[in-house]
């Protein structure tokens, strides 16, 4: 496998040419004193160093080894601690936290950057730092100041680690009939008792304590999702001046041998009256939850385009250099024995695959992490509405379409390799089985396409998507003749995804079976639709330089292609929404 380089050349553009980052961060008071485009090019280049030279080489070593578990202590690969450590003295884990608790206050736009590295470096390392970031973005959201200052120091600077505990046995997406109790304590705390299960991080030995966010139902709560209340629950107490006191009374089951990620440490967590305090109030436990899962949905989403950057990154070295018959047109290479596989029409048409949905992935994960600063600092009343109604209406978008064209281009990457591409040394396959579960948890694709047309589109009757339609079509009207080539193709798909949208609100009145199974690819047909805006923002970033350097012209060539080969994929999918729902129940269960 190529060792893996940033692709900070392309981060710059995005952010700096086609979303002018330090414009809106001008705007933003909460953000002008801390960031600006010579801060982020910095942050992001020290970023890329250290996801290339001190993670990466713990890539390999770690599926290869593994996470072990023994009397339920949790030991990770080689490597893996000296690289945390790295990590952790660098100010990374906390870099978009609260700099009144020790963070370093960067906007998403940047840490969604720096992400992407750090997956494309080793997805299974980058879990420990995510999950600890998401339970603090649950923490400083809802908890009380005390918690705050008790605990979030520590985790932002990477010497506590963070988890989240909602999963059970019988209740995955069904959060509603967890089991999970909760007694309160005459001192205000709670004991805490259950099983939870794929706890991402729940037990390692990469930091000193581990906090758990813990989802559980009081005594008297009420039924199903609305009696849910969080809790933080620590692996070891914390005394009142913040040292460690003694263990508390949890303890790690087992770990999962899986698919992939075999570096990340996958635990069953075992609560036993375990001391917590809640979070928020009681019975408030989804909407704390779902504070930190817009950002951590979109941050899987990233996982999924970081594999697919560093399977193009690989396959474009081997298609280089790997010699395998000649040109269709003739001898490219007259001087070799044959030519390189780049030359082939099928090559290049699998590594501009590639190329087109990972740049149009990162514009794409860059806009809704723009949309997120924008609701979280901006102070126009109006504005934060609406960039939060986008991010409401984007998040599931992102998490699904980006894993799902992103297990696509580590497909395409180890199919460029061939026979190399199924062995193991290559690297291409792990970026196979460590992508496929970026589909599955923090919510199943399936579950998100639900969300979007069910919640998102149908729910409030398509309004969250005019903010999305109306932009589109602003930028179109705003564009001049020079950029007709790319936003006629958008006008048009744009027209098409209205048309969906209307059809899957006036169906879903009759039948409310047609939300299902128009939802996969409703969302589908929507994210190439997206990717086609961010296309056409790019090439308008980039048209007047095509001749500058290669940068550019690879930029809008690459533009060109996904409107001719890729954009219309939305004409069949659309027909597999509107073929509606009865040919699904056409089969009665004794048929299947």
């Amino acid at each position: 496998m190529a060792d893996y380089q940033a692709p900070l050349r392309d981060m710059s553009f995005v952010l700096n040419e086609v979303f002018e980052a330090g414009k809106l961060w001008a705007q933003l008071p909460a953000l002008a004193e801390s960031v600006d485009d010579e801060t982020a090019t910095a942050i992001l280049e020290e970023a890329g160093k250290v996801a290339a030279g001190s993670i990466a080489p713990t890539n390999r070593n770690g599926d290869e080894e593994g996470c072990t578990w023994t009397d339920g202590a949790v030991t990770t690969p080689q490597g893996f601690i000296e690289a945390y450590q790295t990590y952790a003295q660098g100010g990374w884990v906390g870099v978009g936290g609260d700099p009144q608790f020790g963070g370093m206050g960067m906007p998403k736009m940047i840490t969604a950057q720096i992400e992407e590295m750090i997956n494309s470096a080793n997805l299974s390392f980058g879990l420990y730092p995510m999950l600890t970031a998401g339970a603090c973005l649950s923490i400083h959201a809802h908890a009380s100041t005390e918690l705050k200052e008790k605990y979030l120091p520590n985790m932002y600077a990477g010497t506590w680690a963070g988890s989240m505990c909602l999963t059970e046995p019988h209740a995955g997406t069904d959060l509603g009939i967890i089991r999970t109790k909760a007694e309160p304590q005459t001192d205000g705390s709670y004991k805490i008792s259950g099983t939870k299960i794929f706890i991402t991080g729940g037990e390692h030995d990469l930091t000193e304590n581990i906090i758990h966010l813990v989802l559980a139902k009081l005594p008297d709560a009420p039924a199903g999702a609305k009696g849910i209340s969080l809790f933080l629950v620590p692996k070891v107490m914390v005394n009142d001046d913040g040292s460690l006191a003694e263990p508390n009374s949890l303890s790690c089951g087992s770990i999962e041998h899986k698919m992939g990620i075999q570096g990340s440490a996958t635990c069953v967590m075992n609560f036993d009256n375990a001391t917590g305090y809640i979070i928020d109030a009681p019975n408030k436990g989804l909407a704390a939850m779902f504070t930190m899962m817009n950002y951590e949905r979109l941050g899987v989403g990233i996982q999924g385009l970081a594999l697919g950057e560093r399977s193009y990154q690989s396959a474009i070295a081997y298609a280089k250099e790997r010699i395998q018959s000649r040109a269709p047109t003739g001898a490219v290479a007259p001087e070799q024995q044959a030519d390189p596989l780049i030359v082939h029409p099928d090559v290049r048409r699998m590594l501009l695959t590639m190329k087109a949905l990972n740049e149009g992935g990162r514009a794409f994960s860059s806009y809704v992490a723009m949309q997120l600063d924008i609701a979280k600092y901006s102070e126009d009343t109006t504005t934060r509405q609406s960039a939060d109604e986008l991010v409401a209406l984007l998040t599931p978008i992102a998490k699904a379409f980006l894993t799902d064209v992103g297990l696509e281009s580590t497909i395409h990457g180890q199919q460029v390799f061939g026979g190399h591409g199924y062995i193991r040394e290559w690297g291409q396959e792990q970026l196979i089985r460590d992508c496929r579960i970026t589909q599955i948890y923090e919510g199943t694709n399936g579950i998100q396409s639900l969300d979007l047309a069910g919640r998102k589109i149908v729910a409030n009757d398509g309004a969250f998507y005019r903010h999305f339609a109306d932009e589109v079509k602003s930028f179109i009207a705003s564009t001049d003749q020079a950029l007709a080539e790319f936003t006629q193709p958008l006008q048009a798909a744009i027209e098409n995804l209205d048309e969906l949208t209307a059809w899957l609100i006036d169906q879903a009145k009759g039948n409310p079976n047609e939300i299902g199974a128009a939802s996969v690819e409703y969302l589908q047909v929507f994210g190439y639709t997206a990717y086609a805006y961010m296309w056409a923002l790019m090439a308008r970033a980039a048209l007047d330089k095509e001749h500058e350097d290669d940068f550019y012209a690879s930029k809008l060539g690459t533009a060109r292609f996904f409107f001719a080969r890729l954009l219309p994929r939305i004409h069949s999918l659309s027909s597999s929404v509107k073929a509606g729902s009865e040919s699904l129940y056409l089969l009665n269960a004794e048929q299947f």
